[in-house]
């Protein structure tokens, strides 16, 4: 049985049932009434996972949600066409073919053969979580200069070799592999 969540206990990235749909909270901001007997609201910005929607929604902070059965399956990412990208299941060797729709940005974090976890609801897919960290290559990036540290320019753009371009520090070389933290998509560390 799943449990119920208010909606003043929803947090950024948690999943939640609407309507007999599975969201995920984008964004939300508590607002308390400053006058007595007011109600706290919760302004929710959320995604309709099935549709990919999204929308803002304001509850009363005591609404309760249920949990959506969500469930996740290892899978690793074997290629893009022009159906999509392709995932192999790690458990029944299937493949599974997710929409660039349903990848949005995330696209710029995947390498051949990276292991990732692909949610499902009801048995089908509906998004993918990444690992913590992803490890890419440096493809173009310009050299730092000598004293650029003194003018406070202590990172460059550099382009990784998935086309996604994040700042770096100026040691960074091309050719090098780094951390790239999937969350914020900011360097973290060499690899």
């Amino acid at each position: 049985m799943s449990s119920l969540i208010e909606a003043i206990g929803i947090k950024r990235k948690m999943f939640f049932e609407y309507q007999d749909a599975p969201y995920q909270c984008l964004s939300v901001e508590v607002s308390t009434p400053t006058a007595r007997g007011g109600q706290t609201l919760v302004r929710i910005k959320m995604r309709n996972l099935l549709t990919r929607a999204v929308f803002d929604r304001t509850f009363k902070a005591g609404e309760k949600f249920k949990e959506p059965d969500l469930d996740t399956v290892p899978a690793s990412y074997l290629y893009a066409d022009s159906d999509g990208y392709n995932f192999m299941d790690q458990k029944t060797f299937e493949t599974v073919t997710l929409g660039p729709d349903m990848l949005g940005e995330d696209k710029e974090l995947l390498i051949e053969n990276m292991i990732v976890e692909i949610e499902r609801y009801d048995g089908k897919p509906i998004g993918l979580l990444f690992p913590p960290h992803v490890e890419l290559a440096v493809t173009h990036t310009e050299p730092g200069t000598r004293g650029d540290t003194a003018s406070g320019n202590v990172t460059k753009i550099a382009t990784l070799e998935t086309g996604l371009r994040i700042r770096v520090p100026l040691f960074i070389k091309e050719g090098e592999k780094i951390k790239v933290h999937t969350e914020t998509r900011e360097f973290a560390g060499r690899a």
